[in-house]
């Protein structure tokens, strides 16, 4: 069984769905821990671009493309949702 989202997760998991127009996918679904790239939701180096300039527009947030913690940082939905939140809280 999937972990539990937190609201912050979900909100992260909704503008994920709707900015990458996964159709089919429910944003509750998202199992926190699960990979955003290759077997977890499958998304690509595009994606990342788009998201990461999503991410930007919504919490205020910057990712830059060359950043060497890239994959850490979006290596699942928990830790995308704490990168954003500590650098929010920041």
């Amino acid at each position: 069984m999937p972990a539990v989202q937190t609201s912050e997760q979900l909100e992260l998991a909704e503008l994920i769905v709707t900015a990458l127009n996964l159709e089919g996918i429910d944003p509750a679904g998202i199992d926190p821990d699960a990979g955003l790239f290759g077997s977890g939701l499958g998304l690509d180096s595009i994606d990342a671009l788009e998201l990461a300039l999503e991410i930007s527009k919504k919490y205020g947030v910057q990712i830059k493309a060359d950043d060497e913690d890239n994959k850490k940082i979006f290596a699942s939905l928990r830790s995308l949702s704490d990168f954003i939140q500590s650098r929010r809280a920041a």
